[in-house]
């Protein structure tokens, strides 16, 4: 391999046993960094940085010798120089002893592996070993990449960036879209900091973190026709699909608060924005869903409801099951499309299904009740989460993708505003307010 070749390559074990083997045979830099394919720089600092203490030297003068002014190292009262006694020896008695190098070891080879010294040479010397400098390697590698490369000033001051954002609710991918340039790292890292608990927030605080469970792998499901579902199924809406690849679809659900009576939240998702709506309802029954899309349909008139509203996918939930209902106006117009999802197979309608946890953020599954719940406290909390950007839609918000795509008429009767990237609160004191 050449030296070219070599370049940025660091020394292997192999590489370090053979300067081990050099050094005792006395090749010069040159030719072990040859040999290596290396500069010969590298050589020198390999051996520099990585030699080792070969033995205590005991008969070598003390390098301090010349300026050392301690006395009464034997506690005998005598008042002379420790360095000028015979009679007491100061490289056992002193603690500030260290002995004079040889003067050979201060150019290359540095050690003093193959040195023709005489045998009783008692300069304190090193040696190059190839096992310990790779064991040293290996530590500095594992070393440089602990800790965090901030200064304290500057982890508080990213903390004092980040924490308050965390504690209203905000994942850490909406921040740093947001605050990118002043954090100033990658989102891995800022997870990696939390993990070591750098920042006033803690793991217990980011909203996905803490939430997570292991999926549980179902049974296989064959579902059974139903009368509500022909010319509806999941497959009737993958053969559309085909034919009109253009058309945005609207995935429709329902979402339950601590008790299975009472409010629900019906909830929609345009596929092409990931934007959300969501509507009170004071029962889960078929004749309430329809209700909201006869409200709708009045409110953005024949064309505007067509336009936004072209096909939707939903569950084989019972409130659901009034396709009829849903498609046709109250002039008999037809003004939609419905599908159905297989039983079981929520992963058909996986975006709504996912964002329904931004809904969860506010309003927890065991603590929240929706019936003293209104319109307008949906309304706000749907607000927050369109505002929230979106790693699957490329760091944008919904919103600045519903505002291209949609009718702005659907903003205006359903009282729907983008919030402000740092005002975005995505905890239950959303409603304390």
């Amino acid at each position: 391999m050449s030296q070219k070749d070599r370049k940025g390559k660091h020394l292997t074990l192999s590489d370090r046993m053979t300067i081990e083997h050099c050094l005792c045979f006395h090749w010069n830099l040159k030719q072990i960094a040859a040999k290596l394919s290396k500069d010969p720089t590298t050589i020198s600092k390999e051996i520099r940085r990585n030699r080792m203490p070969s033995g205590k030297a005991t008969a070598v003068p003390c390098t301090y010798k010349r300026g050392c002014e301690i006395t009464n190292l034997c506690s005998s009262g005598c008042n002379r120089l420790c360095a000028r006694c015979r009679q007491k020896n100061c490289t056992r008695s002193c603690d500030r002893f260290e002995p004079k190098p040889c003067a050979k070891l201060k150019k290359y080879p540095y050690v003093c592996n193959g040195c023709s010294g005489r045998p009783g040479c008692f300069y304190a010397g090193f040696r190059y070993k190839a096992k310990v400098a790779d064991a040293n390697y290996r530590e500095t590698l594992v070393t440089s990449r602990q800790g965090i490369d901030f200064t304290a000033a500057e982890l508080q001051a990213l903390d004092q960036l980040i924490s308050p954002f965390i504690k209203k609710g905000q994942s850490l991918y909406h921040i740093h879209a947001n605050h990118k340039d002043e954090i100033g790292r990658s989102q891995r890292t800022l997870y990696n900091y939390f993990e070591k608990n750098f920042f006033t927030a803690k793991n217990i605080d980011l909203p996905r973190k803490v939430t997570y469970k292991k999926r549980k792998k179902g049974k296989s499901f064959h579902p059974l026709a139903q009368k509500h579902t022909f010319g509806r199924t999941y497959e009737d809406f993958r053969s559309f699909f085909e034919q009109f690849p253009d058309t945005d679809v609207v995935e429709m659900d329902t979402l339950k608060g601590k008790r299975e009576s009472g409010k629900v939240l019906l909830t929609m998702l345009f596929r092409k924005s990931s934007f959300m709506l969501a509507f009170i309802l004071d029962a889960c029954r078929k004749d309430h869903v329809k209700a909201v899309f006869d409200s709708l349909y009045e409110s953005l008139g024949h064309d505007g409801f067509v336009s936004a509203f072209p096909v939707i996918l939903t569950d084989n939930g019972p409130e659901f099951k009034d396709p009829l209902g849903i498609e046709l106006a109250p002039s008999g117009a037809k003004r939609t499309q419905v599908f159905y999802c297989h039983p079981m197979n929520s992963n058909q309608k996986a975006r709504l299904e996912k964002n329904h946890e931004y809904l969860r953020y506010i309003f927890p599954k065991k603590r929240t009740s929706f019936d003293s719940l209104s319109q307008e406290d949906i309304t706000l909390a749907i607000n927050h989460i369109n505002s929230a950007a979106r790693a699957s839609i490329k760091g944008n918000c919904p919103f600045q993708l519903a505002l291209l795509q949609l009718d702005h008429s659907l903003f205006e009767n359903c009282n729907l505003f983008r919030i402000h990237a740092d005002d975005v609160i995505l905890k239950p004191l959303l409603l304390k307010k």
